[in-house]
């Protein structure tokens, strides 16, 4: 698409993309530096960046602080902030790339029940299976979740001949229910005392984060992350249509279907171990290409990128506001996320 009759500001913005990624990188690391420091205990920056030098570079700096401080930066708050961005950034492209095979703008994970999927598979293990394959239980029955429900979604679509990107929207919106409903049902007839554990779990959280856990979601983001990127120049053509993508040499339904199977993945290794955090994925992407326009080359690094710097914002803002104890994070995205839709759908409805 040509940028000739852009505006001054985006057309400007368009060229300084690379500028643009980098900055957001540097605001990712600040933010996070700061979101370490923040909580119930706080940690003067100087200290948070010693410790982590620290341990990545033994004996590169003299050890001032106590064994405390040591283990809250290095074993508790850093794991966390790292969770967050990773489930920020693959929540926010997984948004994008399912807003444009089924170019639907309001396409997220929950959209096509693949973040309800993988929240059952969670639920399975934590009520009624138990961690029986170790630490690994609990995100390969969210991969599991997640990849079964969008099995079930493409074969509803076949079955009902629905292929079409709007038609499929609709079967995933009834298979999310349906999901939805063995999820509940699981709770129900789990242990109640674990139940509790649960329902927070699904209203979203990075509290039992760990370094154990962390490789799952960072290989997950890098192999997914990077085959979305590399087929930004096809999610472009998806969303001009299967007929238009069809003409450029690219195979629309088979195409679809991958880009589903890694959105499952990528959702899958989120929800193991954040639980269900709503609105990332619906939001981010739209803010970017308010900013920078609607090519995915550019839309998918910037969301990436700005969805890690709003999960980990949200979830300093969650730990800092009732201390010492947590706000599941999904209340902080509903609310940003609904208000920024509400203004969203006056500011269009103005342009209209």
């Amino acid at each position: 698409m040509s940028h000739r009759h852009l505006s001054g500001p985006r057309h400007a913005l368009i060229h300084a993309t690379p500028a643009l990624v980098l900055a957001l990188a540097a605001v990712l690391l600040v933010t996070a530096l700061v979101a370490v420091s923040v909580g119930a205990i706080a940690i003067p920056l100087d200290t948070v960046w010693s410790v982590v030098a620290h341990h990545l570079a033994p004996g590169s700096v003299e050890v001032t602080w106590s064994a405390g401080r040591d283990n809250i930066v290095w074993e508790v708050r850093l794991p966390r902030v790292i969770l967050g961005a990773a489930v920020g950034a693959s929540l926010a492209l997984v948004g994008a790339a399912l807003q444009s095979v089924t170019r639907n703008p309001l396409a997220d994970p929950h959209l096509l029940g693949i973040s309800s999927g993988a929240a059952l598979g969670a639920i399975i293990v934590l009520l009624h299976t138990g961690m029986f394959l170790g630490l690994a239980t609990v995100p390969i029955f969210a991969f599991g979740g997640a990849l079964l429900s969008t099995a079930i979604v493409v074969g509803v679509a076949n079955l009902t001949r629905s292929t079409d990107a709007s038609r499929l929207i609709l079967a995933g919106v009834a298979v999310s229910f349906i999901i939805t409903s063995g999820g509940s049902l699981a709770i129900f007839l789990g242990d109640p005392r674990a139940a509790h554990t649960v329902i927070f779990w699904m209203l979203g959280g990075l509290g039992l984060s760990s370094w154990a856990q962390l490789p799952y979601p960072l290989v997950a983001l890098a192999a997914c992350g990077a085959y979305l990127i590399a087929n930004a120049r096809n999610l472009n053509a998806m969303t001009l249509g299967d007929e238009s993508a069809t003409t450029l040499g690219i195979p629309a339904g088979r195409f679809r279907m991958v880009v589903f199977i890694v959105c499952a993945l990528l959702t899958g290794a989120a929800v193991a171990f954040s639980g269900v955090i709503a609105f990332v994925g619906l939001m981010i992407p739209h803010v970017v290409r308010l900013v920078i326009g609607g090519d995915y080359r550019r839309v998918l690094p910037l969301s990436a990128l700005l969805g890690a710097i709003f999960l980990v914002l949200a979830d300093m803002l969650a730990r800092t506001i009732i201390p010492p104890q947590d706000l599941p994070i999904g209340i902080i995205t509903g609310l940003v996320g609904g208000g920024f839709f509400i203004l969203l759908l006056r500011r269009r409805g103005r342009t209209a």
